[in-house]
């Protein structure tokens, strides 16, 4: 090859180097093996360049020193750059780290500062660094003020450029019924989640008006306190097409003084409102052997304290198994925990489509007749068991037109006030109603069995209260990492261990032996081969000395006649 050849052949190589990189700019090819596909941009974030007459910038400010202490800020800006490409030049990117840049102004953004350590020559130390998205659009803004994974990031882009796009405010209103509960106290968890995803969260307080507007609204009990006046309001909002998710048991736990005591309730029109909409909320507790532990405290014979862990079966993990894959809310579930939860009856009525969300295990039981919570006496527990045990539905949806619980009634009065309520619309808008037999699962109680998923099933609810069922389709390809729970059912239990005891002690084994058998076997039959091919070879060596024998006799009497 001349020199000439090779310099052109290298300045292809280059061009082609190049090209290729300008092309992988904007087409990708990835190889997702999750079983989710976690790590592949959705369908609906592929197609959002579709919904964006004007362009979105996308500005993520990162601080280089970040990316060489962790790895994560990395596949961040990766995926980020894939989300973009996708977007056909609708969204730009750009990726500036604020330190370099001198940008003295940049917590006036909204992005949060962090320390980290650092250890540069033996020696740690704090510095600070950021990483956070802010995405505009036209005279919008929104801000993620501190993004270190990418695990909710397509859902955190996604549906904050289709509300920006739609120009739709994300929200909802969230009523706490019951006096003993305080929304800044007991639901901070719910409403830091709901901000984190881009939602604001409004209390509305009961019996005030609640907008129209509202895209979705969250009742957290209220069995004894929501009177008439506070559920003509939730009932006119579902008319007008509002969407309700309903976190309410059928038995009282009082959890406030921590004697958890339960006692029946005395329903003022919650529990009969929601029977009308399709699910009743049985006034019973739901017990499962799939339990949570509890630790609590208690007295020694001795007059001193001690401190005990058990199994509680009024406190159920609901496995990921349990859930119903074919809807929305409830397809890829990671499980839920529920604590003094009640169980649902769905009742069939006309233009109401229900659905089941998730179950407890087939080793349920109810409690219908005297509430025993003591753990300390656990034989009580049982005594309704063998006639109880069965699946029991804890959560529901439904979807329709519903019926007017007050339509043709006489509308609620307040005492000592002026004001009329405003009238039942003639004919309903079709609404979707999510209900949980349960309230502490929403709010901050499940700190005590740590219970993040309860947060992702809210958001999920949500999403498609909210009709943004797409959304949750991103949600539901996510990773997650829950505990490792045992297998819930006792028959799928039992099939697993006996399939793993037969697989171990049977097949293997089996399956050594038959490999070993079939190993001597072949080496048998090539020994006798070689043996056979050994002496058929000595045979045909004798018989071809015979036959060359003959030959060369046949030739010297030949040769003797010639002479005669």
């Amino acid at each position: 090859m001349t020199k000439k050849q090779t310099a052109i052949i290298t300045a292809l190589s280059v061009i082609a180097i190049i090209l290729a990189m300008l092309v992988t700019g904007r087409y990708w090819l990835r190889f997702d093996l999750t079983k989710n596909k976690a790590y592949t941009i959705s369908k609906v974030s592929r197609n959002i360049h579709r919904d964006l007459p004007e362009p979105v910038n996308i500005t993520y400010y990162l601080s280089n020193k970040l990316k060489t202490v962790i790895p994560s800020p990395g596949e961040i800006e990766d995926m980020l750059r894939e989300y973009a490409a996708y977007s056909r030049g609708k969204i730009h990117l750009t990726v500036r780290d604020p330190i370099k840049a001198g940008m003295a102004a940049i917590d006036e953004l909204g992005l949060q500062a962090r320390q980290v350590p650092i250890v540069e020559q033996d020696q740690t130390s704090l510095i600070t660094v950021y990483s956070g998205i802010i995405i505009e659009y036209l005279d919008k803004t929104e801000v993620l003020p501190w993004v270190i994974s990418t695990e909710t990031l397509e859902y955190d882009l996604t549906s904050r450029i289709r509300a920006m796009v739609r120009e739709s405010e994300r929200w909802v209103g969230v009523i706490v019924g019951d006096n003993f509960r305080s929304f800044t106290d007991d639901f901070s968890f719910m409403s830091q989640t709901f901000q984190q995803a881009g939602y604001n969260v409004r209390q509305i307080l009961p019996g005030e008006e609640i907008p129209e507007n509202t895209p979705a609204l969250f009742v957290m009990g209220g069995v004894e306190e929501l009177d008439h006046w506070a559920l003509y309001r939730i009932d006119r909002y579902i008319q007008t097409g509002g969407k309700v998710l309903f976190a309410v048991r059928g038995v009282f736990i009082d959890t406030a003084y921590s004697t958890i005591e339960a006692r029946a309730l005395n329903d003022l029109g919650l529990l009969e409102m929601i029977a009308s909409y399709g699910v009743t909320i049985r006034p019973e507790l739901t017990l499962d052997r799939n339990a949570l532990t509890l630790q609590y405290q208690t007295r020694t014979p001795s007059g001193g304290v001690q401190y005990r862990i058990t199994r509680y079966p009024h406190w159920i993990g609901i496995a990921g198994e349990n859930g119903n894959e074919s809807h929305p809310v409830s397809a890829g579930f990671n499980g839920i925990d529920l604590y003094w939860a009640s169980p649902l009856e769905i009742n069939i009525i006309q233009d109401i489509e229900p659905n089941v969300l998730f179950t407890s295990s087939s080793a349920a039981w109810t409690m219908s007749k005297e509430f025993h919570t003591n753990p300390d006496i656990p034989y009580l527990f049982e005594i309704e068991a063998n006639g109880t045990t069965g699946y029991k539905i804890m959560g529901a949806a439904l979807s329709g037109v519903f019926p007017s619980f007050f339509r043709g009634a006489e509308k609620p009065v307040r005492e000592g006030s002026n004001e009329e309520l405003p009238d039942i619309p003639e004919t309903g808008r079709p609404s979707r109603i999510i209900v949980v037999g349960e309230t502490n699962f929403a709010s901050n109680f499940i700190n005590v069995s740590q219970a993040r998923k309860n947060l992702d099933f809210l958001l999920r609810a949500a999403d498609w209260l909210a009709s943004d069922d797409d959304i949750i389709g991103i949600r539901n390809r996510q990773q997650h990492t829950g505990r490792f729970d045992k297998i819930a059912e006792p028959s799928k239990r039992a099939f697993a261990m006996k399939f793993a005891e037969i697989l171990n002690v049977g097949i293997v084994p089996l399956l050594v032996i038959a490999f070993g058998i079939f190993r001597a076997t072949r080496r048998s039959k090539a020994i006798k081969n070689a043996q056979i091919a050994a002496a058929s070879g000595s045979d045909n060596n004798e018989q071809s000395a015979k036959i060359n024998e003959h030959i060369t006799d046949t030739e010297n009497n030949r040769e003797k006649n010639n002479d005669i």
